[in-house]
């Protein structure tokens, strides 16, 4: 790590990127927390000002790549400094060339990145099948991972670079920036401190990123089985795969239709509707597409206890005041709904997105603090996306866990017939995307 730099970074997002300690009582980071002692804000000023920064390599300076790179130099991650770059495509290269500072070192590939000793951690942005590959090289010569989603193309891999992350004692962080969203995060503490009561129904309709014929022909691996090894479930939903996961659990059963190439010309899903099964009996239903304009984001939780919908950048929790199981006994009316209240969550307000992931990866590796998402945490959401892939090829309900060779074994056979594309290598701005 560099050594206590004189770097001066812009004070609002060292503060931010600094969480305070609240007063006795107070709600950290709160509007309308107490204010905080002045040894307390001589203490943030000197950190602010002789920090430690860790050296972090960007492997692949595409659409996400190029993001990060972005958030890094404009100071919103003052902790980090990038000091290495690398992409096989050589007008990426000489697009990090212009944008790092003068003398960064760019490679061609992320393996001679990471051994070139020029990094305590790297930040692995590449097409899928590489992100378990490259991390297990990084974790063999003592570096930290941060890894974009999905974890990897299947779990057998991704088991592999979770052992080795394991073995290393290296930090292994997930670029799951939805986690950050404070709807999300209120959803999951309701759910899981049983405001909800035992969950019931989960549905998730999210059909808002269109995407053009254009998008799936900006690179020779987009869209395909031997490049990006699956369609919309590997690539745009990867984080409500994780968010459905973290927030409601595992299924136990899944029957997905995953529909190939239905709206645009690609040979990957563009279509899934599943249906899910959970240990406790409650059901579900997961509904993405990138074909539909305009889409729909709502992420709705129904328990015994009332009902959770997440639409349009807000949250509402319909709260019954008796459990509906207990209510249905012993109701002596017909047609009578539990007694409840429509309440809007209030939350924190809170979004910081891949900066916040950036940040608490750097406040792990030097203070020991929490990550928005533990690397080995990006096997659940896979094994989700593989269930509803498995189950569209046969056909059939797949149950969770499910035999992962036979998964390799399908995939596989779709890898050898996999169509190769041609064309101009494009790079198009996330921002606002996500």
């Amino acid at each position: 790590m560099a050594e206590k730099p004189l770097k001066r970074v812009p004070l609002a997002f060292a503060l931010e990127a600094v969480p305070s300690k609240p007063a006795k009582g107070a709600a950290g980071g709160l509007p309308g927390s107490a204010p905080q002692p002045i040894t307390s804000i001589i203490f943030l000023l000197e950190r602010v000002y002789t920090m430690e920064q860790i050296r972090l390599g960007i492997i692949g300076v595409g659409n996400m790549g190029s993001s990060h790179i972005g958030n890094i130099l404009a100071g919103k991650t003052p902790e980090i400094t990038v000091t290495a770059a690398a992409d096989r495509r050589p007008e990426r290269r000489a697009w990090a060339e212009q944008t790092l500072p003068a003398g960064t070192p760019i490679f061609t590939e992320g393996s001679q990145l990471i051994a070139a000793g020029v990094c305590d951690a790297v930040l692995i942005a590449v097409p899928h099948y590489q992100h378990p590959v490259l991390a297990k090289e990084a974790f063999a010569h003592g570096l930290h991972v941060m890894c974009e989603k999905p974890a990897g193309v299947y779990t057998q891999a991704v088991r592999e670079m979770n052992a080795a992350a394991e073995q290393s004692g290296k930090v292994f962080g997930m670029m799951f920036n939805q986690r950050t969203n404070c709807l999300y995060r209120k959803m999951h503490e309701i759910v899981h401190s049983g405001q909800l009561g035992e969950m019931k129904r989960v549905n998730w309709i999210i059909t808002d990123w269109y995407r053009t014929q254009m998008y799936y022909d900006s690179g020779d691996w987009r869209a395909t089985w031997a490049g990006e090894g699956g369609g919309v479930l590997l690539n745009q939903c990867p984080h409500q795969l994780d968010l459905l996961q973290w927030i409601c659990g595992l299924p136990k059963t899944v029957h997905a239709f995953c529909h190939e190439g239905k709206w645009h010309d690609i040979e990957v899903e563009d279509d899934v509707t599943a249906y899910l099964e959970f240990e406790n009996g409650a059901t579900g239903v997961f509904v993405t597409t990138t074909g539909d304009a305009p889409g729909t984001n709502r992420f709705e939780v129904t328990g015994t206890l009332g009902k959770l919908v997440c639409e349009d950048g807000a949250l509402t929790f319909w709260h019954l005041k008796e459990d509906e199981r207990q209510f249905c006994r012993t109701c002596q009316q017909g047609f009578q709904l539990p007694e409840m209240e429509k309440l809007t969550v209030e939350t924190d307000g809170q979004n910081p997105q891949h900066v916040g992931v950036l940040n608490a990866f750097a406040d792990r590796i030097l203070h020991g603090g929490p990550l928005v998402a533990e690397g080995r945490e990006g096997l659940n959401g896979l094994l989700l996306s593989n269930a509803m892939h498995l189950s569209g090829w046969l056909g059939q309900t797949v149950e969770i866990p499910f035999d992962e060779a036979l998964f390799l074994q399908e995939l596989d056979k779709r890898r050898a017939t996999s169509r190769k594309k041609e064309g101009a290598s494009i790079t198009f701005s996330t921002e606002g995307t996500y």
